[in-house]
């Protein structure tokens, strides 16, 4: 099968949407598929890269770690006719996530959408954020899986989520994958050397971008409330971001500031041995779909102290393989932080976190992919070659560019006039194939 993708970041770009994707077409590709992935232009890239086309992007976009591309379509109806695509397999919503969907619709080609992101906790990146804003960026979304003969949600309740929201009912669970064997693999001894930090500590460990909409500042309090009562614990911080410098002040004012480490980004194996250099993985975020971070975690034997919350919450089991908070309370979490400092306490949750670890590996997560892959291709006719005739490649892309325009100007109409419920948009009851894919007037 041929899979074209399209997703607003990927290498080096480090984040849970860049990594799925990169795995997702590694394992693909090693079952005998091929995949061409469109992505933006970045610094650092590769000058050599198999199967990958890139776009012009503005970097760091509004000081974020995030780009912009800037995606001219036309200007790849070239290469997809080349690789004849069987499917077309979209990352996000909106920017390269248009053009996903301009190229399936000129191909008559089926598309499929992973919602990887809660988009209206990133709104603080855009200018004139605001409570419209965050739910324009529900709208976006839910509007775009519209457009989508299938949608990927990366946990159960990411899909209870967005039926409730009232997007595309055709929506299928698959988790992001984890290379788990290789995760099982490390040392954090040099780690654990490297920071000062003694071999007999309690290292408590966080990994991830450091930035407003995970959740630091309330992690940190936490921690440091254990921090200030166990005398020989410590705070390993893996990533780097704007958040690091308010952590940092977090930690002097509990009089714990020589405990708290902060590792910079790392890749490879220097990331897996920092997770081996930690005795539990405490996770704060509200924003995430799955928390691929999460089941690194496990996968490293790690029990994870977690906020409930969507994507985490299929993870986590508390009792069994870490502790679930069902709210964000500093002093419960420090408790839940204090119960596993003792290493015997620690081993049963171990053995649970890589058994659930199991569940993620990547090579089984890309099966099920492809399982929705073929049911939908299934569905459908063959490859259209836009370019047959002059008339027919005019047509083809009109009609992908009025089918954008149109649900465009449907979500700009309803947020203008305020007819958007964050809660129950019933304004959107259609789909793609009802006329053909818009919503009745």
């Amino acid at each position: 099968m041929n899979v074209l993708m399209f997703t607003n970041t990927y290498y080096p770009i480090v984040g849970g949407v860049s990594e799925s994707v990169q795995r997702l077409k590694y394992q693909l590709c090693q079952a005998g598929h091929r995949v061409l992935v469109v992505a933006p232009r970045l610094e650092g890239q590769p000058e050599d890269e198999a199967d990958v086309v890139r776009v012009t992007a503005v970097q760091h976009f509004n000081g974020s770690d995030f780009s912009l591309p800037v995606p001219m379509p036309g200007q790849l109806y070239e290469v997809i006719e080349d690789f004849e695509p069987d499917i077309v397999h979209s990352h996000h919503p909106f920017l390269l996530g248009d053009t996903a969907a301009r190229a399936a619709e000129t191909y008559g080609l089926p598309l499929v959408f992973t919602h990887h992101t809660l988009y209206e906790h990133y709104t603080h990146y855009v200018p004139g954020d605001s409570p419209r804003m965050q739910r324009f960026a529900i709208a976006l979304a839910t509007q775009y899986s519209w457009l989508c003969d299938s949608v990927i949600a990366p946990s159960e309740s990411i899909r209870d989520l967005l039926l409730e929201r009232e997007a595309n009912s055709a929506v299928r669970v698959v988790p992001s994958g984890v290379d788990t064997a290789r995760f099982t693999l490390g040392s954090g001894e040099a780690r654990r050397q490297h920071h000062g930090i003694p071999a007999e500590a309690y290292v408590i460990g966080h990994l991830g971008r450091l930035a407003q909409e995970k959740n630091l500042s309330f992690l940190t309090e936490a921690v440091c409330l254990t921090l200030s009562r166990q005398p020989y614990a410590h705070f390993l911080v893996v990533g780097d971001g704007d958040a690091s410098d308010a952590m940092q002040g977090i930690a002097e004012q509990h009089g714990v500031g020589d405990r708290v480490h902060f590792t910079g980004r790392l890749h490879g194996d220097a990331l897996i041995d920092a997770y081996h250099a930690m005795d539990v993985f405490a996770f704060a975020s509200h924003s995430e779909t799955q928390g691929m971070v999460v089941a690194e975690a496990m996968a490293a034997g790690l029990p994870v102290v977690a906020v409930a919350a969507p994507g985490v919450v299929e993870v986590v089991e508390d009792g069994r393989n870490g502790r679930l908070l069902p709210e964000d309370d500093e002093d419960a979490m420090a408790e839940a932080l204090d119960d596993l400092a003792e290493a015997g306490v620690r081993a049963p949750y171990r053995e649970a976190a890589l058994e659930t670890a199991a569940d993620y590996d990547e090579q089984r997560c890309a099966r099920r992919c492809l399982l929705v892959y073929r049911e939908i291709v299934a569905r459908g006719g063959p490859f259209t070659h836009a370019d047959d005739g002059g008339w027919d490649r005019v047509r083809g892309r009109l009609g992908a560019e009025w089918q954008m325009l149109r649900y465009r100007g449907r979500l700009l109409r309803h947020m203008v006039q305020g007819e958007w419920d964050q809660e129950r948009p019933n304004w959107w009851p259609g789909g793609r194939h009802d006329e053909p894919g818009m919503p009745p007037e």
